[in-house]
């Protein structure tokens, strides 16, 4: 995978860290100024900051409950909660996880939530909470050297997934039926061959989605396509898209998925390059992933995260570490309705989004 510093691709973290630098010529030809639109279109809605108190974690891995309730899983083995909507956050690591990198967290509640640390062999594990990170259990440990995990997603309460990067040619997938409690790896009998240098992106937690009891999406990068792949079976047999986002390169590819029903998809993601241009970084899909069509006017840089806003057919968030885009019309054409930096994007049902990033960033969409 596309490991974005990981002990693997030395030096990577350190060029994804410096993005920021980057991003105002990425942004000069933007029409919209951030000061001028908010997230939906009105200059009373905006991100509003909140004081994580991390500044030296990046939180990639982020799970909305609803208003209140947020969990954060992010570098040095940290994993936050807070309950108060962003006023106070509780750091509810589990214990011995302090060089750990966790990627993506799946929360169900306030007190339940499972969490994925990527790396390769041992460092790629899971860990599950059921009183609030007071306690947590080690659910898996990869023991495969060839297999590094990224990306998580849950269909419901107890049923998930796990994605790694190929493992003798194809995409490995975990299961659990319990929630997260325990995990077995699935036949790969019904997973295509992965293209040469094809693998997925630990940037958002937001390579492997789901929707409704049984759907789910896996994104690539790397190959010489980016490829959408879709089980329609809880990863028992897929199929594979190309997308027209552009790849070619370890550093290109789709970064993110987000479906809001089992027919309209979004994809984004470009080249994370910070001196790289990341032109048709953005795809859309009306037929479950089965043809991708690109974006109209994309975003103007590379994005890393993507979420449909609540209990809308038409509006989305883009994030990365350039700034945030408002669609209104399914994907087709993207404005940017802010400049700060986030890698991951999260909303609710209770018309709630938030956003989490580097240097302890993180943030909830206000009226």
């Amino acid at each position: 995978m596309r490991r974005l510093g990981s002990t693997r691709r030395v030096g990577r973290s350190g060029r994804l860290v410096a993005a920021g630098a980057a991003c105002a010529a990425a942004l000069a030809a933007v029409a919209v100024p951030a000061a001028e639109a908010g997230p939906l279109g009105h200059r009373s809605v905006h991100w509003e900051a909140k004081d994580s108190g991390t500044p030296q974690v990046r939180f990639r891995g982020l799970s909305a409950v609803d208003r209140d309730t947020a969990w954060l899983a992010g570098t040095q083995g940290t994993v936050l909660r807070t309950t108060d909507g962003g006023t106070s956050w509780r750091n509810v690591s589990p214990p011995g996880a302090g060089g750990l990198q966790f990627r993506d967290v799946e929360a169900f509640d306030a007190r339940r939530a499972v969490v994925l640390a990527i790396g390769e062999g041992e460092d790629s594990r899971v860990y599950r909470t059921d009183d609030g990170g007071a306690t947590w259990t080690e659910s898996f440990r990869n023991t495969d050297p060839k297999a590094f995990y990224d990306c998580m997603a849950f269909f419901d309460h107890r049923h998930g997934l796990a994605m790694s990067d190929p493992v003798d040619g194809r995409f490995r997938i975990l299961s659990t039926r319990d929630g997260g409690r325990s995990w077995r790896v699935l036949p790969a009998d019904g997973m295509p061959a992965a293209l040469d240098g094809e693998a997925g992106f630990a940037a958002s937690g937001q390579c492997l989605v789901t929707s409704g009891p049984k759907d789910v999406w896996l994104a690539t990068g790397g190959g010489a396509h980016a490829r959408v792949l879709h089980s329609a079976d809880r990863g028992l047999n897929w199929t594979a898209a190309e997308t027209p986002v552009p790849a070619g390169d370890p550093a290109k590819g789709v970064f993110a998925l987000a479906f809001r029903d089992r027919a309209h998809g979004l994809a984004v993601g470009g080249d994370y390059r910070p001196d790289q241009a990341s032109p048709r970084a953005a795809a859309v899909t009306a037929d479950g992933g089965r043809t991708w069509r690109p974006a109209a006017t994309p975003p103007p840089a590379y994005r890393s995260g993507a979420a449909w806003l609540p209990h809308s057919r038409g509006a989305a968030l883009a994030v990365g570490p350039c700034g945030t885009d408002l669609t209104t019309d399914g994907g087709r054409t993207w404005r940017t309705v802010d400049t700060g930096s986030y890698d991951t994007v999260d909303c609710t049902p209770d018309l709630s989004c938030w956003a989490s990033g580097e240097r302890g960033r993180v943030a909830r969409l206000e009226r």
